[in-house]
């Protein structure tokens, strides 16, 4: 039986495929629209397997809050190219997936796929594999910071849709709660305070400094007031509270905090592709390999 224009078009429009793909599995199934629906789901599935192993270091950051401010996550979701992280159908997988971290308070990222998506009927991980099937490239969940039952208030910033940071405070209020997420996205702080940062990590600095400072040759007395001003200096520029605030350099994050009656109990930064290695490849003679092979 011929296949007609009006066949090809429904079943596009109901699973997102190319024209000829969509011809050529209505061919195979007579025209029985369901059927090939689920031929292409079968196919997809398979192929989305295989694109699972590729690197897929594009993608966006997503920040979710309750309307109570008392619940809060940020999720990285990753694509193989910034094409497709622009993509209506990929950011809408991203702010399902946040809106379910929200929602179910998921321990960690095993959990989260293999738990039911908010918004669909599907886990996240069938509705990751049916994303990767459609779209052709490998799709990750890769990390999500979740905040849940607060105390105080959960907040975020966004940086456009690659940095993003969540942010909990003890006291304050929403808008506090942003200009703290938005300074630790522009100043990447590695802790809250002095009291957070690691012993072993002092100590590894302390012994660099030292070692710079002997080269002085100036008395040891000198010489270890000079280390502990170099350990002071350094503890100011990589905890929250000893940073200069962006909006007024003249007061530190830490002095904000106490003015206005707050502090910061925990906050997490991520930021796209940070810590995945890239593959370098040749955009030209991959579009020209899938025209030949298409």
């Amino acid at each position: 039986m011929g296949i007609t224009a009006a066949q090809v078009k429904e079943l596009r429009e109901r699973t997102g495929s190319g024209m000829m793909e969509c011809k050529k599995m209505l061919v195979e199934t007579g025209g029985d629209i369901d059927a090939a629906i689920e031929m292409m789901r079968k196919s997809g599935m398979a192929k989305a397997d295989k694109k699972a192993s590729r690197v897929a270091a594009e993608g966006i950051i997503v920040f979710r809050a309750s309307d109570d401010g008392k619940n809060g996550a940020i999720v990285e979701i990753n694509s193989e190219t910034d094409f497709v992280a622009k993509g209506d159908g990929f950011i809408e997988f991203a702010n399902q997936v946040a809106d379910t971290v929200v929602a179910s308070q998921p321990a960690d990222s095993e959990a989260l796929l293999s738990g039911p998506m908010k918004g669909a009927d599907a886990s996240v991980n069938e509705a990751r594999l049916a994303l990767i099937a459609k779209i052709g490239e490998n799709i990750n969940v890769r990390r999500f910071a979740n905040y849940s039952n607060s105390a105080g208030i959960v907040g975020g910033y966004l940086h456009g849709v690659r940095i993003g940071v969540i942010v909990e405070l003890e006291g304050g209020d929403a808008a506090l709660a942003r200009d703290i997420a938005m300074h630790i996205a522009a100043s990447k702080p590695l802790a809250v305070s002095a009291a957070d940062v690691s012993a072993d990590v002092l100590q590894k600095e302390r012994d660099i400094f030292s070692a710079q400072a002997a080269e002085s040759g100036k008395p040891a007395e000198i010489i270890e007031k000079m280390v502990e001003g170099r350990i002071r200096k350094y503890l100011a520029e990589i905890t929250l509270e000893g940073q200069p605030f962006v909006k007024d350099p003249d007061t530190t994050v830490g002095k904000l905090l106490e003015k206005n009656g707050a502090k910061v109990i925990r906050f997490d930064r991520l930021e796209v592709g940070e810590g995945i290695e890239k593959v370098e490849e040749d955009f030209a003679a991959e579009v020209m390999a899938q025209v030949k092979g298409s």
